[in-house]
């Protein structure tokens, strides 16, 4: 099943601007993309029928706890199908945090764009972060990490011992340093931030996490980042 998330429907009706939004077989809305729509007046179609996933909201939404409300509101948001939580929930606040790592990455490629391997590495990054989301909605497990041609294990090996794989000593940026390189090390502390907040969302009352996965996710993107930046002040990404 795909996901059309907010973005998406933002962008298939350019911003609002044109319409309907055709969800074909196979695709879902999230919540946040049904809000959207209807607070922009953008129709939704469904020319090979609706699914399960793109059926209206019933008129009864509920509550993590089982309380019903007739309406929804402002200070509440979907957590999933009519499930409604206030804006400050823990798993909506996750989601911010990853819309803000998509929006940084999309910025880091426009300061890299010297640079077009590490623009085509950072797309392999947009679309993993991207996936999150839907790991979260659908309660999906992560796939199998691999990026940038790195496993798992790979990217914590390469960036604990960046002088022994990429020939870089471990070093402190500098404002010196290319604005490619500074772009990477910002998005690098988001994904810390975003980190954390995943483990502030999965954990339980002991501190145990239901969603490892995501977790590990994230901190090996982390890896990522501090492979990316050695490979920046080594000179290895070649600049057209």
């Amino acid at each position: 099943m795909e996901l059309l998330t907010r973005e998406d429907v933002r962008r298939m009706s350019d911003n609002g601007t044109r319409g309907p939004v055709v969800v074909n077989k196979g695709q879902t809305l999230t919540p946040g993309a049904r809000d959207w729509l209807a607070a922009h007046k953008v129709q939704a179609v469904y020319p090979q029928g609706r699914e399960e996933g793109n059926l209206p909201s019933p008129a009864v939404y509920r509550t993590p706890s089982g309380a019903t409300l007739t309406e929804k509101p402002e200070h509440m948001t979907h957590l999933k199908g009519n499930i409604l939580v206030p804006k400050d929930h823990p798993r909506i606040a996750f989601r911010g945090m990853i819309d803000a790592l998509e929006a940084e990455t999309l910025l880091t490629q426009r300061a890299a764009a010297d640079y077009p391997k590490l623009v085509a590495e950072l797309e392999e990054v947009l679309s993993f972060v991207r996936n999150f989301i839907r790991c979260d909605v659908l309660d999906e497990p992560l796939k199998e990490l691999n990026l940038c041609g790195y496993s798992a294990a790979q990217l914590r090996e390469y960036s604990h011992y960046p002088d022994k794989h990429l020939g870089q000593p471990h070093f402190l940026p500098s404002h010196t340093d290319s604005p490619a390189l500074l772009a990477v090390n910002r998005l690098r502390t988001l994904v810390r931030q975003t980190e954390l907040s995943a483990y502030a969302t999965f954990k339980d009352a002991d501190g145990a996490v239901t969603r490892g996965d995501i977790i590990l996710g994230l901190n090996r993107l982390s890896s990522l980042m501090w492979i990316m930046m050695c490979k920046l002040k080594g000179g290895q990404y070649e600049r057209h």
